[in-house]
């Protein structure tokens, strides 16, 4: 008989311990998104609550409900407020040019 396997969820929350990792973490769903927003807006509030959500908002001048449910999945931020969102929690979004 086959030993029962048993798993965990997994939360990138556990994993975003500094500063360093939350844009390592950004960067890496921005590569890796194909131009999809709701997964980048996805690992923004990944990063909000490791970093803490009621600070976020008191950066942001935003509520934490305002917070949550405009990072939800159901969440259509505007882009001011995706910026603002990253400003708060000390991230900055770049470009670079891709070769065709």
């Amino acid at each position: 008989m086959a030993k029962k396997l048993t798993t965990r969820s997994y939360d990138a929350v556990a994993y975003l311990q500094t500063k360093q990792d939350c844009a390592l973490y950004l960067q890496a769903v921005i590569d890796e998104s194909d131009g999809e927003p709701t997964q980048v807006v996805a690992a923004l509030a990944d990063i909000a609550r490791a970093r803490g959500m009621l600070h976020l908002a008191r950066e942001t001048g935003l509520t934490r409900e305002g917070l949550y449910k405009a990072l939800s999945p159901e969440g259509n931020p505007s882009f001011a407020m995706v910026m603002k969102v990253c400003k708060a929690l000390g991230l900055k979004l770049h470009t670079e040019l891709v070769e065709a």
